[in-house]
């Protein structure tokens, strides 16, 4: 009978204290530590390596981060690498794997682990773009075929630590990736936030700050550069994983393949020749953030004159300050329903007028392709001389900016 309640007692002991006995605090600590070299695993191996080609990686950290997905997600590497390459080939459409321009912002914050669960039985998703990921010994008779037996383990290890808690802490562990990753990023990412540059999708910045998710956060930076190592490119931006990835990179154990292009400026050429234009599509991205900037600029500038004559709560005021919100964008990207009053609102000004119609004749620049080199360097040069003839100082500015751009 002793025997039985020294058990019994072992038992309740165990389950209330697991075997180190730790404190809510070290509980806590130990959580955020196991979760964080998930996300750091995803967004290092799995993301930026693996996917996009970014960076290189010594086989030291690679296999460390192999690892820790094996143990806390049970994802096989093969088959998140060509879901995501999938979402970047057709994103947006309808054969995008989580898209919530065509599924429903619900449905991929709420069962995003099930659409990728879904994608990864379809063989021809695997096979167009699961390739150059890894295919060694451990790959082939560990992390694929038992990618549930690592959660297991980690389950089992919880529970050892610290008790029945452990069982809340692995929980905490298996919701982390669907919820951060299948759900914010894939849902979020492409429906709420801020856009630095006019990507082709839908994609946006959750936070300029990159650190619960290891710079996820920055997802529109992401869709516009998406073979770059680095995903914050404003001064003001935090990337978490891009600061382990120097890391990495100044002991040895990482080589970064690319990062944002930078646009560089020089003196300022008489007239815009074919280096000039290959340094503006090289960075067009960069350069139709600046235009629109001038063209926010130009509209506050019209609000204030409109909010000097005292027309605030008037049609003109609403119109123009809907165009603060939309007149920058590709206008595929305005709402239909808003684009009766972005007219109103460019009527009401001249300037603002010339501003709208010379930055669609910037863009063509780079959006045709069945232009000749020398014709596109004759068009910019008399894109140049327009602006500079415009009597618009912004316009004029701008113009001597990209005179200055060098390749």
């Amino acid at each position: 009978m002793s025997e039985f309640l020294m058990v019994r007692d072992a038992l309740v002991d165990w389950l209330a204290h697991g075997l180190v006995h730790a404190s809510w605090w070290q509980v806590l600590i130990y959580t955020l530590v196991v979760t964080h070299c998930t996300i750091a695993s995803v967004t290092i191996f799995l993301h930026r390596a693996q996917a996009h080609r970014a960076l290189d990686l010594h086989p030291l950290p690679a296999h460390f981060f192999r690892f820790c997905l094996w143990m806390t997600t049970g994802m096989v590497t093969k088959e998140w690498v060509a879901i995501h390459r999938k979402h970047h080939a057709k994103c947006e459409t309808v054969d995008d794997p989580h898209s919530p321009v065509t599924r429903g912002i619900d449905t991929v914050l709420l069962r995003g682990s099930e659409l990728y669960r879904a994608e990864a039985k379809n063989q021809e998703t695997l096979t167009k773009y699961g390739h150059n990921t890894p295919n060694d010994w451990i790959e082939n008779h560990l992390y694929t075929p038992h990618s549930a037996l690592g959660v297991s383990l980690m389950l089992i290890i919880n529970m050892a630590l610290f008790g029945a808690i452990g069982l809340t802490v692995w929980a905490v562990q298996m919701l982390w990736i669907p919820i951060t990753a299948a759900g914010i990023i894939n849902g979020l990412g492409h429906y709420w936030g801020y856009r630095n540059f006019e990507a082709a999708d839908a994609s946006t910045n959750i936070a300029p700050w990159g650190i619960i998710i290891g710079g996820e956060e920055l997802h529109n930076n992401h869709h516009t550069y998406p073979t770059s190592a680095k995903l914050s490119v404003r001064p003001y931006e935090f990337d978490l994983g891009w600061a382990y990835i120097r890391a990495l990179e100044m002991v040895g154990l990482a080589k970064v393949k690319k990062i944002p292009p930078q646009l560089k400026l020089g003196e300022v050429k008489p007239q815009a020749d074919s280096k000039t234009l290959e340094a503006l599509i090289a960075n067009r991205y960069e350069v139709m953030a600046k235009y629109a900037q001038e063209l926010r600029r130009a509209v506050s500038l019209e609000l204030r004159h409109l909010k000097d004559q005292g027309a605030e709560g008037t049609a003109k005021y609403a119109d123009m300050n809907l165009a603060r919100r939309w007149l920058h964008r590709d206008a595929e990207k305005i709402p239909q329903a808003v684009k009766a009053n972005l007219a109103n609102a460019v009527q009401q000004s001249p300037a603002l007028n010339q501003l709208v119609a010379m930055r669609e004749e910037l863009r063509q620049l780079w959006t045709r392709s069945n232009v000749s080199a020398e014709q596109l360097v004759s068009d910019l040069q008399a894109w140049c001389k327009r602006a500079e003839n415009s009597g618009i100082a912004a316009l004029s500015e701008f113009s001597h900016k990209l005179r200055s751009a060098r390749a």
